[in-house]
Formats: structure tokens, C-alpha cells, sequence
């Protein structure tokens, strides 16, 4: 049973991960600011790894998976510049967080997970946590999810070896996607792929990163 302690003390870790590992490195969005100062990541780790919960790197997750580091996800979602009319469409739920971010800050996530488990937990830990705007599917993120496009941005958490062109296919005009990519774990960058509104399609090479590489 938690305690008013164990609460305190998540929350002053929550409060110190957001000021030093976020604000300190650069990211100064208020909103973004605010749904990372809402969404309890020690609720997405295991019970025995929430000690770990705010610390400033990955952890594992299961299958091979991790959560991200608080301030990648923090830039990746920054780098989005999401508004809250948006639809999102993020590949790769893993436990949950940046889905619960990303939900924080737009009107509609659909995640998309290839692990069925990784996506059975995450749609009932983020149902429990009473997310109403987030659809969890068990799918290959690689082919996106055409029922629903176009993405007003498209966010991706696992690495694949190339830009998926079915994912540019279904960012929207003057959307955004941002996807790590690389044929390594050690060979890895952030790309910002942004479609005019005209549809011209513009790519920009980013920040060094090691994803987990996209399977499926």
C-alpha cells in the first residue's frame, strides 16, 4: 500500500526530473512543461524498478524494450511542436508514457505496438489511468495505421533502418513526424520529416540517439 510518504516523495522526484534533466537542457515549452509535470512515470515501470522511476536514462520494460529517457522524450515531443486540436500517431507504445504525453497535449493518439502483451498492458494501465483520448492497437507500426490518416504528426519510438515511406504517406499536409533511424542501436539519429502543405516532403537530421530497433 503506498503511503502519503511514497507519494511525497515521487512527487518532489517528479518536480526535480522536470527542472533538471528538462528545463535546465534547454526545453522551455509551458504545456509540454506541464503534462511531464502530470503524467507519474513511475506509474509505466515495473514495482520493483520505481525507485529508478525518475532517473535520467531508460529502463527496461520487458521483450527486450525500454521506456525512454525523460528528456528524449521531452525533445522528441518538443520538436513536434503538437497543438491540441491534433491527431496523433505514435509507433511504438512500450508501457505507455509518451503515449500518456503526447495524450496530454492533443485531441486524439492512436499507438500502435507490434508486442501484443507490451500493448494489452499498456491499454489497460493507461484506460486505469483514465486516458479517454488514446487507441492502442496490436500492429505492425512500420505499415501505420491508413484507417485513421491522415496524422496531423507522427512520432516513433523504435528504430527502423529507413524512413518508412507509408508513414510520410500518411503524415498530413503541413504535418511533422519525428522517428529515430538507424541500422545499428550504436548508428542511430533522430530525423524530423515535415510535409508542406503543399506536400512537399523536407528532411532534417537531428540528435544521435540509441532506439530499440522497430521489429515487424
Amino acid at each position: 500500500m503506498k503511503t502519503s510518504e511514497d507519494k511525497n516523495t515521487f512527487r518532489a522526484q517528479l518536480e526535480r526530473m522536470v527542472e533538471d534533466q528538462i528545463k535546465r537542457c534547454g526545453i522551455q515549452d509551458k504545456r509540454l512543461l506541464n503534462a511531464l509535470l502530470t503524467v507519474e512515470r513511475h506509474r509505466f515501470v515495473e514495482p520493483e524498478q520505481r525507485h529508478l522511476a525518475y532517473f535520467d536514462g531508460p529502463l527496461p520494460i520487458g521483450h527486450g524494450q525500454t521506456i525512454s529517457q525523460p528528456y528524449i522524450v521531452a525533445f522528441m515531443t518538443a520538436a513536434l511542436k503538437i497543438e491540441s486540436q491534433h491527431k496523433i500517431l505514435e509507433i511504438g507504445t512500450g508501457c505507455g508514457y509518451q503515449t500518456a504525453i503526447l495524450a496530454k497535449l492533443s485531441t486524439t493518439v492512436i499507438s500502435l505496438e507490434y508486442i501484443k502483451s507490451l500493448a494489452d498492458s499498456a491499454r489497460l494501465r493507461l484506460s486505469n489511468l483514465g486516458y479517454k483520448n488514446i487507441t492502442v492497437h496490436n500492429a505492425n507500426g512500420q505499415n501505420g495505421w491508413p484507417a485513421a490518416a491522415p496524422f496531423d504528426r507522427i512520432i516513433g519510438t523504435a528504430a527502423p533502418t529507413s524512413i518508412p515511406e507509408k508513414l510520410v504517406e500518411q503524415l498530413a499536409p503541413s504535418g511533422k513526424m519525428i522517428i529515430p533511424i538507424g541500422d545499428t542501436i550504436f548508428n542511430q539519429s533522430l530525423f524530423i520529416i515535415s510535409k508542406s502543405k503543399h506536400g512537399k516532403v523536407k528532411i532534417k537530421r537531428s540528435l544521435g540517439v540509441r532506439f530499440v530497433p522497430m521489429v515487424g
